[in-house]
């Protein structure tokens, strides 16, 4: 390749890749000296030149003229001595293919790093290209690539895992993701493993966020700030708690997100491919919120201790595997979404009922006239089942109430 040749080359490769056409010929000339210390066999470092009119090529040998510095050991003052060999076009032609092609895609990165570091949090819409053991490309535009990495961490803790357990991915499907990190091509930080063959952008389909993101989609409510979403707690692919409210009097944040006939919640469960999102509404009381929290369990009481952050739950005896869940589920959920640590009884358990301080208690429901039956009503609403004595609305236990 001539020299002429060579500029004209990296002036198209500039344009068409729009890298700063100087910087490219900077990295060649750097590139070049490494390789030509290792042809020429020398000792010295060696300084490269490309000819930014003519495309003519220098090498330059750095001999160290003096003492070194006594304290550092290295030398201030260099003479160059021209060292290029005859053939330094051919050997620039054999090397410049894999330097060039080395600063492209290191260029690329840095574009890309650049434009999407700014956009750590955003929703994107991709196409599955290919999918590996160990994670799964995602095109997000032309000349864009995302990766989903669902590593085994057992083999490798020091990896990600950001893909549901239920989720398996086919070529060409479209998938929404929340981006999560952008890796910076320049950084000194420790690199990771198969870095350069891997694409800089890395996204999730576990993150909460993701729920976020969605549902300010699909809810104009949350779009226009009219609802806030308060708190997410998720266990991907099984069950998701979102807690939402409303900036406006008259509107329900629960109502809204749900949407008629659970329209707008079905769309969010649809691209979550079917993952449980149950909404419930945040209150400023953490009693009731709590209680909302273990939604759909119905709650007797919530007892709260302020300064160790815990909540007493008292539950009807039938209600509480619905308030527990599937293997602690809803409580470790209810849980993680209000930051308070949970302790769920039943009401044969709790006994008593619990002081009437910062203690929510539920209506009793009307009690029906069961003709025969003890009148007697605890305090906590639980109604005697003892037969009445003979001319007394009481049984024999509670006859004093008569009395009385």
């Amino acid at each position: 390749m001539a020299s002429s040749e060579l500029i004209d080359a990296l002036q198209a490769l500039a344009h068409e890749r729009k890298i700063d056409e100087f910087y490219l010929i900077d990295r060649l000339e750097a590139s070049l000296a490494k390789s030509y210390q290792h042809i020429l066999d020398l000792d010295n470092e060696v300084r490269v030149t490309i000819d930014r009119a003519t495309g003519k090529i220098y090498v330059y040998e750095q001999v160290p003229q003096g003492e070194p510095d006594p304290e550092t050991g290295e030398y201030k003052d260099f003479e160059e001595r021209d060292v290029t060999p005859t053939n330094v076009s051919r050997i620039a032609a054999q090397n410049a293919k894999s330097v060039i092609s080395s600063i492209v895609r290191d260029a690329g990165r840095q574009s890309i790093y650049e434009e999407f570091s700014q956009r750590i949090g955003d929703l994107v819409t991709g196409t599955v290209l290919q999918g590996t053991p160990d994670f799964t490309i995602i095109k997000i535009r032309d000349g864009v690539e995302a990766e989903l990495p669902h590593y085994d961490l057992k083999r490798n803790p020091d990896e990600r895992n950001e893909r549901p357990s239920n989720e398996r991915y086919r070529h060409n499907q479209r998938i929404k993701t929340l981006i999560i990190d952008v890796r910076n091509p320049t950084s000194d930080q420790t690199r990771t493993r198969g870095e350069q063959a891997r694409p800089s952008i890395v996204v999730s389909r576990t993150h909460p966020d993701l729920i976020r993101r969605l549902f300010e989609i699909e809810v104009p409510e949350i779009y226009d700030g009219m609802v806030e979403i308060k708190s997410i707690a998720r266990e991907p692919g099984a069950r998701s708690k979102v807690a939402v409210a409303s900036r406006e009097q008259n509107l329900d944040p629960v109502g809204a997100c749900v949407g008629p006939k659970g329209s707008r919640v079905r769309m969010v469960v649809e691209e979550l491919r079917n993952e449980r999102v149950d909404v419930i509404q945040w209150n400023e009381n953490p009693a009731i919120y709590v209680k909302n929290a273990l939604s759909p369990a119905k709650v007797s009481h919530v007892d709260v201790d302020e300064e160790t952050n815990y909540a007493t739950v008292v539950v009807p005896d039938d209600q509480l595997s619905l308030a527990i869940g599937k293997e602690g589920q809803n409580a470790r959920l209810a849980a993680r979404l209000t930051g308070w640590h949970i302790d769920i009884k039943s009401a044969s358990f709790a006994g008593e009922a619990p002081s009437i301080d910062n203690v929510l208690i539920d209506e009793p429901e009307p009690v029906e006239d069961e003709s025969g039956v003890c009148a007697y009503v605890s305090p906590d609403g639980v109604r005697c089942r003892n037969h009445a004595r003979p001319g007394s609305k009481y049984c024999g236990i509670h006859e004093f109430m008569e009395e009385s």
